[in-house]
């Protein structure tokens, strides 16, 4: 499997816990009470976000490359 790194922001709630966003993964945000809890989530949510982006680029009989920039 390969590893990919993404950009992940953390943004503090006003009452309690954090919200976190991927920025290279438009949509793809999670939440937790603490910041390690946070990071868990939002490793999860990024891997089901490619899972259903290569699950639908089959289902359209499309391509998946990978373009470094």
């Amino acid at each position: 499997m390969t590893t990919k790194n993404f950009h992940i922001v953390f943004k503090r709630q006003k009452e309690d816990g954090f919200v976190v966003r991927c920025l290279e993964l438009p949509g793809c945000l999670s939440e937790g009470k603490t910041e390690d809890e946070a990071l868990r989530n939002i490793e999860d949510a990024i891997k089901l976000y490619l899972k259903d982006v290569e699950r639908e680029a089959k289902e359209k009989n499309a391509r998946v490359i990978q373009v470094a920039a």
